[in-house]
């Protein structure tokens, strides 16, 4: 996002922190977080070459939202006439933001003209349609959670479900099959499919979005999801300060929050204030000055010397830290103004002596996510098998399964499960050596120089595996790594 975009999220969350003031209770504040964060996806959503199409990926998650709080939610918590104003409510909103095609007003809240107001309210009316089924079908009990014989333990609507989200992931991440999704669309929109790209389809918030999802799916699924009324899952899932970079909240902590009366006061302002500076600082001021000379595919093929290769690296570790984290901060901080207190995402990272301790405090609740949902689940069904495994080589596959599916997360390339199997290879080094040198490591922390001295070193060691590390992620192509990896080490042309 731009600091314009940051700057009028941060004036919203004033808005409603100063209206608390006057109004102590929920009757305000969630009526305008859901009003908001529903009119901040199409604000956000960026520009799109495919007709319309800036204005339609809004509203497919407006309605994912919906669809997935008809299969998550049981029969109790479904009020009829609160869920019809909540629907109501979301559907004024887009309404309204399709009528500014006939005001002059391109480019306020949508990056295109959107599209006539009928085939909005054709697509509103099929939406509500396949809601109102949904909710017919579960109130009659088709959604039971009878488990069913499947690859993946539960009930058949939640696999369905997150096989479905998981598809159109793997369908934005990998470029052949946007690429080819690209031309089917421009197809049915009348333009040109020779023109089709992968960059064609970037869909707002999508990833965070289906992490939020699947989260409440599984939990639903294990009888652990809180319950919520439709406006309170809408608010959960399009949260405005968290919508585009996280950090993924968990429902139970968020509902909380939200259901909590909001008390403002002169402690919360000044301590969002500060995390807002602070992450204003490290986003528009550290990373985009280190962005200059940071590591990216034009500057490595120019780079011509060890010295400056290693500068590229340096820059780039240090500016990715300060984007992320400088989000998080703004997020946070906008979060407190309104009585939410997201979880934190960053805790030093680059001053962990293993490369365990870093993933433990880098972009946490992404690593949290996956420990959850993929890593304690894979570790508990190889440990279960009736072939037993080696305590090592559960270690080896669920730590490369876990670190190549988070490379594969940010991207369906060659590099990034390149970069996820680097951390799972160190990772499991790093687990193996702790566990031979116990004794020595036992041994060392009885003298405090000694211990210090090792700390530091492992410390040094830890953050330029992660540097390195940067490599691949950074640039686009295996040729360009190595070429980089040449220079780093005095080798190369």
């Amino acid at each position: 996002m731009s600091l314009t975009n940051i700057l009028i999220l941060v004036g919203f969350s004033l808005g409603i922190f100063f209206l608390s003031v006057f109004n102590r209770t929920r009757i305000l504040r969630n009526p305008l977080l859901l009003i908001l964060s529903t009119g901040v996806i199409f604000w956000l959503q960026p520009a799109l070459p495919i007709r319309g199409l800036d204005f339609w990926l809004p509203v497919a998650t407006l309605s994912l939202v919906v669809m997935g709080w008809v299969v998550t939610s049981k029969p109790e918590e479904r009020n009829s006439r609160a869920s019809l104003i909540t629907g109501g409510m979301v559907a004024a909103t887009v309404l309204a933001i399709a009528l500014t095609r006939y005001f002059g007003m391109l480019g306020v809240f949508t990056p295109s003209r959107p599209p006539q107001t009928t085939v909005v309210v054709i697509v509103l009316a099929v939406i509500i349609f396949l809601v109102c089924m949904g909710y017919v079908i579960t109130k009659m009990g088709g959604l039971r959670t009878r488990p069913y014989k499947t690859i993946i333990p539960g009930s058949f609507p939640y696999v369905v479900a997150i096989v479905m989200l998981l598809g159109v992931l793997v369908a934005l991440k990998l470029p052949v099959l946007t690429a080819w999704l690209s031309g089917v669309l421009r197809q049915w929109s009348g333009q040109s499919r020779e023109l089709a790209s992968a960059l064609d389809l970037r869909w707002l918030g999508f990833s965070y979005i289906a992490f939020r999802l699947v989260h409440t799916l599984r939990d639903r699924q294990n009888g652990r999801l809180p319950a919520m009324a439709l406006d309170e899952y809408f608010i959960y899932m399009l949260f405005f300060p968290a919508i585009s970079a996280g950090p993924i909240d968990r429902s139970e902590r968020f509902i909380k929050d939200l259901r909590q009366p909001f008390i403002p006061s002169a402690d919360a302002l000044g301590g969002a204030s500060k995390r807002l500076i602070l992450g204003l600082l490290k986003k528009f001021v550290a990373a985009d000055l280190l962005a200059m000379i940071a590591l990216n595919a034009a500057n490595a093929a120019q780079v011509n010397s060890t010295g400056w290769a290693w500068v590229l690296v340096y820059a780039y570790t240090l500016q990715i830290f300060f984007d992320f984290s400088g989000y998080t901060d703004i997020a946070i901080g906008m979060g407190l103004l309104m009585g939410f207190k997201l979880p934190e995402n960053f805790n030093a990272p680059y001053l962990k002596p293993n490369l365990t301790q870093f993933w433990n405090n880098w972009h946490m609740t992404l690593t949290q996510w996956f420990r959850a949902y993929f890593f304690n689940p894979l570790t508990r069904a190889l440990r279960s098998a009736q072939k037993p495994v080696s305590v090592w080589m559960v270690i080896l596959i669920t730590q490369l399964a876990t670190m190549l599916l988070i490379g594969l997360w940010h991207g369906i390339t060659l590099n990034f499960v390149l970069w996820g199997l680097w951390h799972g290879l160190g990772m499991f080094i790093q687990n193996r050596w702790s566990d031979w040198t116990k004794p020595l490591s036992a041994d060392i922390q009885q003298k405090p120089g000694l211990n210090k001295a090792v700390t530091v070193f492992t410390t040094l060691l830890t953050f330029h595996f992660v540097a390195l590390g940067w490599v691949w992620f950074a640039l686009p192509s295996m040729d360009l790594s190595m070429r980089v990896f040449g220079r780093l080490f005095g080798m190369g042309a």
